[in-house]
């Protein structure tokens, strides 16, 4: 029997070009959205994200 290995939880890296910094503002933007929609605990959950996403993206500008 092979050996198997399993691609679950596997990170994918976003190579740095112009359409991975779009992807990273729409899913920015898309958090905020989420937060605006959310109840408490998960408004501030993608507000967390949002700001993650904020940071990386203002290392890459």
């Amino acid at each position: 029997m092979k050996n198997q290995y399993c691609k679950i939880g596997a990170v994918t890296p976003i190579a740095l070009n112009r359409s991975s910094v779009h992807l990273l503002q729409y899913q920015y933007e898309n958090f905020l959205d989420r937060a605006a929609k959310s109840d408490a605990q998960l408004k501030d959950y993608f507000e967390l994200k949002a700001q993650k996403l904020n940071k990386i993206l203002e290392n890459l500008v």
